[in-house]
């Protein structure tokens, strides 16, 4: 496989404006691939940081009033207080007015020169201050900057120029040869676009009369470093270039993330700089596509659908941001994001999946073996068919991951998910538990589901770095050596014995608003909803007429013929019940299994379908979802609810 090495860069982010999504995007998507790789056993390295130079930063500054370095030094802190909140841990970040950084840029500035490959020169030209750079006629859509959307300033000033086009047709040849250096390839094609006709040279500095806050060319202090040139630097400044040890470690393995509209940068100035200063390319480029409001139109204030991932984070927690984000946008399209899908994400692959998962296994382990996991016989049946799963998992998101197709990892990983909870239907443990010759059998299927629990567990770490740690304490597991990548590659590894931890729900499902109803005779025979028109008022002694209690799912099917109605088996207090309820569109049976819902104990028995129902179970509805009003904690089934 080579060397296993692995050097993950952002783009370093310019500190004129706070942190947005589409900074948080392209930052949680570098730390799932630096934990990734830790994981799997890489030398892994990761860098962030803010650029902080140019004209841009010197006019935002004198809009604050204030002095161009106390203004980047509060802006670049906001960017680090951001990426706390979204559990980001880089291991560098660099600012490009710091000391490491200016001395690298002066040096490498000084090579090109000695190369013959800047010269001075005076250029009229269309100049955009936000892209702080000259436009092409060709670059411009409707006379205005296809990225700002400026009309771009006509500027004529001397300035030093990059010898760019000299490397133009070698850049072209090493992107055809290296058909992975830029990634997704309709990225690399778009770049080979550019290459197949002059790009020109590039201007690489300023008058400092003009723009004072730079880098001085340290030829000519009466010129500032042209921003892009300095910027681009940051990759190499923070390995300490030129001799640094960690250059020589871990430069060519370089991963570069950007988004797509700094694309012309990176693969075009950036590597051709490289090849004039001698330094090695890097690995790969990696383009993210843009996100969009939820109504899938540009983020704009002036328009309302702006997502403040920080306020989602505060809200739903990081971890929840993170997976809804890496989970929902494949990497390099673009994707609109919004709260009401992270919602629908979280409540289907969170709440239902993983959460359910883990509240039953914890519950039937606690229920039939006194709290610990069992020691497991031969597998049979359904168990060859989940341990064969398991197995082939890690190889399965490893290739997915190196390839960058994230999101294609994570539907990977809840595939397994999807398998164990179908393992729990195809096994039964309820129906196991009540025959004492299966108790071997019953003790192999609850085992083969802790197993399978701590193989998610860790792979959905770098995804979620919080959520393993809380399902390995509901597990009992401890030993660090079973959170590792080698352990996940040979299912059996859980050794029996443990004793399970304090069951709790990780993932509550997240409500709308809650319906009291009471449907028609019509509704009940056909598994309905009730309308959602209001009810009349009651007096609180009629209410008091209704005796709801808490209990716990035994066993849940489907009824045959009856597609939106399930049966369901449960305990209230020491009595056994059975209800039929009109779900089946909104619940798997085996999602049910071991939740504490909440029912009308005291309601007349009535058959739906020819099936008895003895109880109604209280649900909340929002449109077209129905979710079930659930108890969280240690309340014991036949509670009163009050």
């Amino acid at each position: 496989m080579g060397e296993r090495v692995f050097y993950i860069t952002t783009p370093i982010y310019y500190v004129n404006a706070d942190p947005h999504i589409g900074h948080a995007y392209t930052t949680i998507v570098a730390d799932f691939l630096a934990r990734w790789h830790r994981l799997a056993g890489y030398d892994t390295h990761f860098l962030t940081g803010t650029d902080e130079h140019g004209e841009k930063i010197a006019q935002a500054a004198q809009k604050n009033n204030e002095d161009p370095q106390a203004f980047v030094d509060r802006m670049s802190a906001r960017f680090r207080d951001a990426w706390k909140k979204l559990n980001i841990e880089y291991d560098d970040f660099i600012r490009t007015t710091e000391q490491r950084h200016k001395k690298v840029v002066q040096q490498v500035l000084q090579k090109v020169y000695e190369a013959g490959d800047i010269y001075f020169g005076e250029y009229e030209g269309l100049y955009c201050v936000g892209c702080e750079r000259f436009l092409t006629e060709k670059e411009l859509v409707n006379g205005r900057c296809p990225d700002h959307g400026t009309v771009p300033e006509k500027r004529k000033e001397g300035n030093y120029f990059f010898r760019m086009e000299k490397y133009r047709e070698w850049l072209r040849n090493y992107i055809m040869e290296n058909p992975d250096f830029i990634r997704p390839e309709g990225y690399r094609n778009e770049v080979l676009s550019m290459l197949s006709e002059p790009v020109g040279d590039l201007s690489i500095s300023r008058p400092r009369k003009r723009v004072p806050w730079g880098i001085p060319l340290p030829w000519d202090e009466e010129h500032v470093t042209y921003v892009w040139f300095d910027a681009l630097l940051n990759y190499v400044s923070a390995l300490d270039y030129p001799n640094g040890e960690k250059f020589d470690r871990y430069w060519v393995h370089a991963w570069h993330l950007i988004g797509k509209d700094i694309l012309k940068p990176h693969a075009v100035f950036w590597p051709t700089m490289l090849k004039s200063a001698g330094i090695p390319i890097y690995k790969c480029l990696n383009v993210g596509g843009f996100l969009l409001g939820p109504d899938g139109k540009k983020m704009s204030k002036s328009l309302g659908n702006v997502v403040d991932p920080f306020a989602l984070a505060e809200k739903y927690g990081p971890d929840v941001v993170r997976y809804y984000l890496l989970r929902d946008l494949p990497y390099g399209q673009d994707g609109a994001v919004g709260e009401a899908a992270l919602v629908e994400r979280y409540n289907a692959d969170l709440a239902n999946d993983l959460g359910n998962l883990l509240s039953r296994t914890v519950t039937m382990i606690d229920k039939f073996f006194g709290g610990y996991i069992p020691s497991p016989g031969l597998p049979e049946g359904p168990d060859h068919e989940l341990i064969a799963q398991a197995e082939m998992l890690p190889d399965t998101v490893e290739s997915l991951i190196r390839r960058l197709e994230l999101t294609e990892a994570l539907k990977a990983i809840w595939k397994f998910i999807g398998r164990a909870n179908k393992y729990i239907d195809e096994t039964a443990p309820w129906a196991l538990a009540k025959d004492p010759s299966k108790k071997e059998r019953l003790a192999t299927v609850l085992y083969n589901l802790a197993e399978a629990l701590r193989i998610i567990s860790v792979h959905i770490w770098p995804a979620m770095p919080n959520i393993p740690g809380k399902i390995r304490g509901q597990l009992g597991i401890s030993d660090e050596s079973l959170f590792t990548w080698e352990s996940v590659k040979r299912f059996g590894v859980l050794p029996a014995g443990l004793r399970i931890g304090e069951k709790k729900i990780i993932f509550p499902r997240i409500e709308s608003t809650v319906e009291l109803k009471t449907a028609s005779k019509e509704e009940k025979s056909e598994g309905k909803k009730g309308s959602g028109e209001k009810a009349e008022f009651i007096t609180i002694d009629e209410f008091a007429k209704v005796d709801l209690r808490v209990a716990e799912v035994l066993e849940a099917s489907r009824i045959e013929g009856a597609d939106k109605l399930l049966k369901l088996k449960v305990k209230i207090g020491d009595e056994e019940r059975q209800i039929v309820a009109g779900i089946a569109k909104h619940y798997k049976p085996e999602e049910l299994v071991g939740k504490k819902v909440v029912v009308v104990a005291n309601l007349k028995p009535a058959k739906l379908r020819g099936v008895e129902s003895q109880g109604m179970l209280l649900a909340a509805s929002s449109k077209e979802k129905v979710v079930l009003v659930t108890v969280e904690g240690d309340i014991e089934p036949g509670a009163k609810v009050k």
